[in-house]
């Protein structure tokens, strides 16, 4: 199994739970491993009891494993700050307001949220030395393949700002002739240095998402989780990224076989609809169902969240990383 672990999904299929339960299982098996929540509901700490912030923090009475919740509002107004600070040393004074109302506006924007998110979790796999194995517990379907996306598609945009830059310097040079020599500003242009930054950091992004991370997604057994199922993994092989396994998550249990009140007649409806369901799944779905889940009667954590991680059947030895 690769080293860095992405579970997806629709909203609200259970995606923290077989991500916290994977965790547990690679850290049970000696993995030292960091889980990581990007989603803003910061069920981690929901389901390890346990208060977690931005800084990585021991998980009370399980060896080796480690959580932190990253707070998606104070990431994009740390991101926009850090842009703030770089363009107001590189810019006249008279343009620093104009930044700052152009920033103000980029701060309720989505793809300021999805930059910033996606610049924090690069960060994660950048700065993962301490651990065998880090596991996400990503956003839902949708904003995680934008985030996704974005490496092959911001390194070439990254490229073209380059070369349209040098483009410019070289005018700039070729025009501002003092004593008979050209004012060389190329060397050691910031916007130049910063955009290669960048373009190495997307390089990065690319390389280490992959080679070095697996993906799974968590469906519920109704049409919908289905169906969006079905176009995620579609959607990640148009990205490259292959889905590695599903996990169906919140199957209705069946009654005893001595039931035959409404209760139990409906219970049995139900199951025979869920399980056509993942008949469709393991048919017609190009990635193995790794794990069928039992809703509970309470909260899943606990000894409850041992029994989940029992029941999925994922690796959890680490393979040399390949990009890294």
């Amino acid at each position: 199994m690769k080293p860095f672990v992405f579970f997806g999904g629709k909203g609200g299929v259970g995606k923290t739970t077989v991500s916290c339960a994977y965790a547990q299982k690679c850290a049970d098996a000696g993995v030292e491993t960091l889980v990581v929540s990007t989603d803003p509901a910061h069920s981690v700490s929901d389901v390890f009891d346990q208060q977690f912030g931005d800084a990585p923090e021991s998980v009370e009475g399980i060896d080796g494993l480690s959580a932190l919740e990253i707070d998606p509002d104070e990431e994009v107004t740390a991101h926009l700050d850090d842009i703030r600070n770089r363009l107001s040393d590189q810019v006249s004074a008279s343009m620093v307001n104009e930044i700052n109302k152009q920033l103000e506006m980029a701060h309720q924007t989505p793809g300021a949220y999805e930059s910033a998110l996606f610049d924090r979790f690069v960060e994660v796999m950048r700065n993962s030395d301490p651990y065998d194995r880090v596991v996400f517990d990503t956003a839902p379907t949708g904003s995680t393949l934008r985030l996704l996306g974005l490496p092959e598609f911001l390194e070439s945009w990254v490229e073209r700002l380059m070369h349209k830059r040098r483009q410019s310097i070289d005018l700039f040079e070729k025009a501002a002739v003092g004593n008979n020599e050209p004012r060389r500003v190329m060397d050691g242009d910031p916007v130049l240095a910063r955009l290669q930054e960048r373009k190495e950091f997307f390089e990065f992004a690319g390389g280490a998402l992959r080679e070095d991370a697996a993906f799974f997604l968590v469906l519920n057994p109704d049409q919908l989780s289905v169906n969006e199922t079905e176009r995620a993994i579609a959607d990640m092989d148009d990205e490259g990224l292959a889905v590695r396994g599903l996990v169906a998550n919140k199957l209705t249990p069946s009654p005893d076989d001595d039931e035959n009140g409404r209760g139990a007649r409906y219970l049995r409806d139900r199951v025979e609809t869920e399980r056509e369901r993942l008949d469709h799944v393991r048919e017609s779905l190009d990635a193995p169902l790794l794990a069928e889940i039992q809703s509970r009667t309470r909260e899943v954590k606990g000894d409850l969240l041992t029994e989940v991680a029992n029941e999925l059947d994922v690796e959890v030895g680490v393979e040399e990383p390949a990009f890294v």
